[in-house]
């Protein structure tokens, strides 16, 4: 038997994998299953985070691209500058 992180409530059930989602039967909130012997739970993360993730990773890699263009823009404007001090 295990125990609910979040409202103490006892769960008494026969859980197969670690990593299983379940939902509180007390307070409705799902917990991941952390450990079989003995059984233990955490609050489940959230699925909404997740996907947020992704998307920021996928937007910053984007945004890294448009960086790295600028920066070659203004090398050429150094290179030109040099060239002329040079000269």
């Amino acid at each position: 038997m295990g125990y609910c992180p979040e409202c103490d409530a006892p769960i008494d059930e026969e859980f197969e994998d670690v990593g299983e989602i379940i939902t509180c039967p007390e307070c409705g909130v799902d917990l991941e299953v952390i450990s079989l012997d003995p059984v233990e739970f955490d609050l489940a993360p959230a699925e909404d985070e997740e996907d947020e993730d992704e998307e920021e990773d996928f937007n910053f890699d984007d945004q890294e691209d448009e960086d790295e263009e600028d920066w070659d823009d203004d090398d050429d404007d150094l290179d030109e500058e040099e060239d002329d001090d040079y000269n």
